[in-house]
């Protein structure tokens, strides 16, 4: 079993075990697994980012009407599908962090966006990888605060990998 198939196995014990699982008792009791699409090599990157010079605070807005702060850090450039597509890295006291959407949001994605925690690399890049795209936890449950991707991280390609929208 490769990598990406144990992280996505160990995902799901957690999801159907854990006691801090998103889930509640009723959807852990019929859950069966997430839903993922098929790993896309083309989608693992390493890329640079290119760092704002004024790494500007912003408020973003959540599920819930509250507001998170995280600072504005760059942005990369990416291809998909042959097309062009552009992303900001946001970053705050946890790390780094890229909410985002795409054209299959709504669809066959969760419809407030999917996130990323990109992992910054030895040599200033970072790798970024759509096959660990993930639904915020307010997609199983409604009672969490969950931030919403802004306008500049949404995309009009498609993202195919990652997880699926979560089917209760």
């Amino acid at each position: 079993m490769n990598e990406l198939k144990n992280f996505r196995a160990e995902k799901d014990r957690f999801f159907a075990t854990h006691p801090q699982s998103p889930l509640t008792h009723e959807q852990r009791h019929n859950f069966n697994g997430l839903e993922y699409f098929p790993e896309n090599e083309d989608l693992r990157l390493e890329v640079e980012v290119e760092a704002f010079p004024d790494r500007e605070q912003i408020l973003m807005q959540t599920s819930t009407g509250d507001v998170q702060e995280f600072v504005r850090y760059g942005k990369f450039r990416f291809s998909v599908e042959g097309a062009e597509a552009e992303l900001t890295v946001f970053a705050n006291q946890h790390g780094f962090f890229i909410p985002f959407v795409d054209s299959l949001t709504g669809v066959e994605t969760y419809p407030a966006g999917r996130y990323l925690d990109p992992e910054p690399l030895d040599d200033g890049r970072f790798l970024i990888d759509f096959n660990l795209a993930y639904n915020p936890y307010c997609a199983y449950n409604e009672l969490y605060s969950c931030p919403l991707p802004p306008a500049e991280n949404r995309l009009k390609v498609p993202i195919r990998a990652g997880e699926k929208i979560f089917k209760d």
